[in-house]
């Protein structure tokens, strides 16, 4: 991954051919399933026809696959959320597409990044014309959240022989549900980008492209003045001008923090020259039971990168 914007120098494009392996497209497609809000088959589904159908389809496995992707996008009860799932994959895979003819030589997780903002600010627009459309959009994916929990509690008791949840339990669940909801826009963003690198992924190994590929995470970097926008979510988020621009704040906290997040985890790795089955497993640990312990500190240091350009004093010195 690389800076926003950025052109890739020459001397990187073997290293970007090479790409991850499906290890690394396994962890992506993990956090499309944690963080997306939009239908998971979907996100995949219609950017992946989209790449298809400018760049053709070769093979039977690709073949099969593309008719799994339209199984995905037609099915399912045609209901509001229905539409606005298949319109958001649609205009972010459209972007994504329309990058990739334009900068071939860039790195996907750009112009996955690029497709994001891209989508993010058409729909923000559309939002802003059409009255009471965001509270319309707020109101469908709400009700579809809840929708999802009262199905887990169900499906729960149903396990447990009909025996009720604890009542502090399912109303821990919703509390969750309602936090999360506040910052749906951000999550939906970060799914939204990892799907479009699994997808790139996805279809590169199918065709044994040599595009550039997806680097691995030790060379993960953004745009460094990306890092107003979550000095500017930080501002609106504590300085209490109102729930929308709260609210606006939140979600730009969010969105950029999980971005410096994985920007630190980039600086371990590559100080530490890998990461070991042992040192998943502890990593994977410690999410699970200190989580603001382990991506405080990945924010910690992926804000110092920012200032510092850690990897780049090694490398400087390493010459």
């Amino acid at each position: 991954m690389s800076d926003l914007g950025s052109q890739e120098r020459p001397e990187t494009q073997e290293a970007l051919t090479e790409g991850v392996g499906w290890k690394g497209a396994a962890a992506l497609l993990a956090i499309v399933f944690f963080a997306s809000v939009p239908n998971v088959g979907v996100l995949l589904a219609i950017p992946f026809l989209l790449l298809v159908g400018v760049r053709g389809m070769r093979g039977s496995a690709m073949f099969a696959a593309v008719v799994l992707a339209m199984l995905v996008t037609v099915s399912g009860v045609r209901d509001g959320v229905w539409f606005i799932d298949r319109a958001w994959a649609l205009l972010l895979g459209g972007c994504f597409v329309a990058l990739s003819l334009a900068r071939p030589a860039s790195r996907p997780s750009t112009r996955a990044l690029l497709s994001v903002f891209s989508a993010a600010a058409v729909t923000a627009g559309f939002v802003a014309l059409r009255e009471g459309a965001w509270s319309a959009l707020d109101w469908a994916i709400n009700d579809r959240a809840q929708l999802a929990i009262a199905q887990s509690v169900e499906g729960a008791e149903w396990l447990r022989g009909g025996e009720a949840l604890a009542p502090a339990l399912v109303l821990s669940m919703y509390d969750l549900v309602d936090a999360q909801m506040q910052v749906f826009p951000a999550m939906t963003g970060l799914a939204s980008m990892a799907a479009l690198c699994v997808v790139w992924w996805l279809y590169a190994s199918m065709t044994n492209s040599r595009a550039p590929g997806l680097s691995p995470l030790k060379d993960f970097r953004f745009n460094d003045q990306l890092i107003w926008m979550f000095v500017g979510g930080l501002l609106l988020l504590f300085t209490r001008l109102g729930e929308p621009l709260g609210r606006v704040g939140a979600n730009a906290v969010v969105f950029m923090g999980a971005l410096c997040a994985l920007r630190g985890a980039a600086v371990v790795v590559f100080m530490s020259g890998g990461v070991s089955l042992i040192g998943f497993v502890v990593m994977a640990v410690g999410l699970l039971l200190v989580p603001q312990l382990v991506l405080g500190g990945a924010l910690v240091i992926g804000l110092g990168d920012i200032y510092l350009d850690v990897r780049g004093h090694v490398a400087e010195l390493a010459a």
